[in-house]
């Protein structure tokens, strides 16, 4: 019950806050704040699953692992996003949420490639997973691999 209840507020919050950008500004065709694909569909479909792995692995990484450096998930976790909006958002307005993609879609009419957003995230993300979790090869604590507790007290003895 909780995942579609999810989904639900992540679009609801889409689609409200275009609808209150739409009403805030005048948006004209070149000014659309929703993602489009620059080059052809496919490279942004195949980009787009790309970066949703990529930060579905980070995430897995930092947030589920119990093994992980908790300090640092925030920076880990923006930094990719950071590095994907970089690297993706020339050719597909890095998305890496349909809810981002579908909000301003309705509100403003544009459905060109709406699909690539729709899909190649969630290919992206359960792919991201699905591989972070298959090369997991150890139950153990951090703290017994590394034999510290935390990764800011060591650094910060040096």
């Amino acid at each position: 019950m909780q995942v579609p209840m999810y989904i639900a507020a992540q679009l609801m919050g889409s689609i409200l806050a275009s609808g209150t950008l739409a009403l805030m500004f005048k948006i004209t065709k070149e000014a659309y704040f929703g993602t489009l694909p620059v080059e052809s569909h496919l490279q942004s479909f195949a980009i787009e699953i790309v970066i949703s792995f990529l930060l579905m692995f980070v995430i897995s990484g930092v947030s589920t692992d119990n093994r992980a450096i908790g300090e640092l998930a925030g920076l880990a976790v923006g930094m990719t996003i950071m590095l994907n909006v970089f690297v993706a958002g020339p050719i597909s307005g890095a998305s890496m949420n349909p809810a981002r993609s579908i909000g301003p879609a309705i509100v403003k009419h544009v459905y060109k490639g709406l699909w690539i957003y729709i899909v190649g995230p969630l290919i992206g993300t359960i792919a991201g997973a699905f591989c972070y979790n298959l090369i997991r090869f150890t139950d153990k604590p951090l703290r017994e691999i590394t034999k510290t507790s935390s990764f800011l007290p060591s650094a910060s003895k040096n």
